[in-house]
């Protein structure tokens, strides 16, 4: 097929890209007139799709355009080869020049998990379960169980103290103040500051302090449903080493589907069922690993809402800021839930215009 030419900013970046895609073309049977875009995310990456002639054995290749001046491809190397250990479907590097940044993988589709559930398109809207849901996330729970088992120390970059602070930090600086326009003054800001260390002390020391492999963005977007069913998964380079309830806080609580409360409830329970009968360190006490889940989520959402921001603001690309609800709504919930995090509350109303309704469950 033809496609339609893919736009570059920099001519001699493109000129580099037909080089090495012609040279690479015959050892994999490509069709280089194929090429189109296939995805373009929040980072410098793009993804390309191109084909192959027959009788290859897989119908498309996948392309990561990475310029290496903004994009280090090491870690996603690392990681897939990580996740292919674990057992999991990761895309293969079947050719990487690493001074261009150009990577050739294989293609996993184009079905994502998030189309196949295909939310509602309002951010304020509550998805419901339906028909074969429930399979699906059972699938990414199978998936993420494995991920975690694979965990060794010493292998990833820590989910340090100095790591949760720098994405914090992003919440008051990008979606407070630039975003909003709202002035921390110093009472605020030491209260903030109090509720950040909180914040921070739970999530490093929650459920004995337990570590494994942590995808960061492990939700339905980045999982990939084939034509079989069986699930991929993407987006995988930022993977550190740090808390247990990252990747299920991530899954359940979407930057692009938010779920009512009860199915939320009912993934994660079954997600710690499982968890503990393969041994993993998520304790015997689920009310105690859901309040980790819960204070995990919420270091997440205002992670988040900072680099929604600073996407928007630094990056030029306001998409992402019409999903700040979603992530103001969970940040105000879990707040709302405990005691200690009713300061967060206020502010959060105080910043989005709202009133405040107290109610803590904890």
């Amino acid at each position: 097929m033809t496609a339609s030419p893919i736009a570059w900013a920099d001519p001699a970046r493109a000129s580099a890209f037909h080089q090495w895609l012609t040279a690479l073309a015959p050892q994999h049977a490509l069709l280089p007139g194929s090429v189109r875009l296939a995805s373009a995310d929040a980072s410098f990456r793009r993804y390309f799709r191109v084909d192959a002639a027959p009788p290859a054995g897989s119908n498309s290749y996948i392309i990561m355009d990475a310029p290496p001046a903004q994009e280090d491809c090491a870690p996603f190397v690392q990681v897939a080869a990580l996740m292919h250990e674990a057992g999991l479907k990761a895309p293969q590097v079947l050719a990487w020049d690493q001074a261009l940044g150009f990577m050739l993988l294989s293609d996993l589709g184009s079905q994502t998990l998030l189309d196949v559930i295909a939310p509602p398109a309002d951010v304020a809207a509550i998805a419901q379960p339906g028909a074969g849901h429930v399979e699906l996330y059972m699938d990414a729970v199978d998936a993420l169980v494995r991920w975690q088992l694979a965990s060794r120390p010493g292998v990833l970059p820590p989910y340090d103290d100095a790591l949760l602070s720098r994405e914090l930090a992003l919440f008051p600086e990008w979606y407070v103040g630039r975003h909003r326009g709202f002035a921390l003054d110093t009472g605020l800001q030491d209260k903030l500051d109090g509720m950040f260390a909180q914040i921070k002390a739970s999530n490093l020391q929650s459920l004995g302090g337990a570590r494994v492999y942590v995808h960061r963005d492990f939700m339905p977007r980045n999982l990939m449903v084939s034509s079989t069913g069986e699930l991929g998964v993407l987006d995988f380079q930022d993977a550190v080493y740090g808390p247990i309830s990252y990747d299920i806080a991530s899954l359940m609580r979407d930057a692009f589907l938010s779920w009512e409360e009860d199915f939320v409830l009912d993934i994660t329970v079954r997600y710690w069922q499982k968890a503990r009968k393969a041994g993993l360190p998520v304790g015997d006490d689920f009310g105690e690993f859901y309040r980790a889940v819960e204070w995990m989520g919420l270091q997440r959402h205002l992670k988040v809402l900072g680099i929604f921001a600073r996407l928007t603001l630094r990056d030029g690309k306001p998409k992402y800021l019409a999903d700040t609800p979603r992530f103001i709504k969970y940040a105000r919930n879990t707040a709302a839930r405990y005691r200690q995090l009713g300061p967060l509350m206020v502010l959060l109303d105080e910043i989005e215009g709202n009133e405040t309704r107290v109610g803590y469950t904890f």
